[in-house]
């Protein structure tokens, strides 16, 4: 019996919030589906968005959804994502959010204006979470990158269905420029490229991640991955590349842009005894809880939709410098990114 409760408890809907540049969504959801309960709750970010200003805006996004029949019971924790490095609570980056925020216990500060338990996870890490639970990573052994090309460029690093926190491949250098700036999907809009064209920025950009890392698969998220057809096929890579199902699920659901999952979870982080992201040793389960045994942590939604998009073929090898023999190199790269 206790075992039965313990379960259902862990499977017990939950609140997550997103903040982001333009909105702060919230919604509450069923975490042994993955799928939002109700409508999402939209509020515009306050500007200046400032973190009492922000805290503010999200004790009404909660407030809202409580109010509601499916919601958790009060004091229930509550899982937040945000735009930046997240370590121990605690804002180390504000590349496209309020510069105030930087070094903010973003944690402390959510859980003392909510009166209840807060858990803040990078946003990118968040989507990186949830399609290794419930989309095109589930199930995959070995290193999963999930890129977000959005405002700028996000990505979650997942090792045999583990998170590695805060891994910021948006900020690689690559031919002197950091990658987002020109890889972007607002970059894209900025520099008025077509699909042709910003699949060689994108080609550059993948082929170079891929020869640091090997994964076993790339997903694809943010907003454009909805319009995957238009650059995917372009893209010779020897790693499997598909869009993120949730993307995709949460376009059909009128839900694009909202990430609501706040669940129970442990990372246990890879690598050799004494090393660990902020501290600590290799295998250790480090609990960031706020109160009590939760780690609220807020992913993106599934809603089972299979991406159509299949690997390309593997008779393409890349390397670090040499994308391709034809548009698709280094100079290519660097024309187009030197546009405006």
């Amino acid at each position: 019996m206790a075992k039965k409760d313990e379960k259902s408890h862990k499977n017990a809907p939950l609140i997550g919030i997103d903040i982001g540049g333009t909105g702060i969504k919230g919604g509450i959801v069923d975490l042994k589906k993955g799928k939002l309960l109700g409508e999402r709750f939209r509020v515009p970010t306050p500007q200046p968005a400032t973190p009492e200003a922000v805290a503010d805006v999200v004790a009404q996004v909660v407030a809202e959804l409580s109010g509601r029949p499916e919601a958790p019971a009060a004091g229930s924790p509550v899982g937040v994502t945000f735009p930046g490095i997240i370590q121990h609570g605690v804002v180390h980056s504000a590349a496209n959010v309020d510069k105030s925020w930087l070094n903010t216990d973003i944690d402390a500060l959510l859980t003392a204006r909510l009166g209840r338990p807060v858990e803040v996870i990078n946003d990118a890490d968040a989507a990186g979470l949830a399609e290794a639970r419930y989309g095109a990573g589930k199930g995959v052994d070995g290193t999963v990158l999930v890129i977000t090309l959005g405002t700028g460029i996000g990505s979650a690093f997942i090792f045999d269905g583990r998170l590695v926190p805060n891994a910021e491949l948006g900020h690689l250098e690559i031919d002197g420029f950091d990658a987002e700036s020109k890889a972007s999907a607002v970059a894209r809009e900025r520099d008025g490229l077509s699909w042709e064209e910003y699949s060689v920025l994108l080609q550059r950009y993948f082929s170079h991640v891929e020869f640091l890392f090997s994964p076993e698969l790339f997903i694809v998220g943010g907003g454009i991955s909805k319009r995957a057809d238009e650059y995917l096929p372009n893209l010779k890579l020897r790693t499997p590349i598909v869009p993120a199902e949730q993307e995709r699920s949460r376009d059909r659901r009128g839900c694009r842009g909202n990430r609501c999952e706040a669940q129970a979870h442990q990372i246990t982080w890879p690598g050799p005894p004494g090393w660990a992201p902020g501290g600590g040793g290799g295998g250790e389960s480090r609990s960031a809880a706020t109160t009590g045994n939760y780690r609220g942590l807020f992913s993106e939604l599934l809603a089972g939709a299979t991406a159509g998009c299949g690997p390309p073929s593997d008779s393409w090898r890349s390397s670090a410098m040499a994308v391709s023999k034809s548009s698709r190199d280094s100079k290519a790269w660097y024309t187009l990114a030197k546009r405006r």
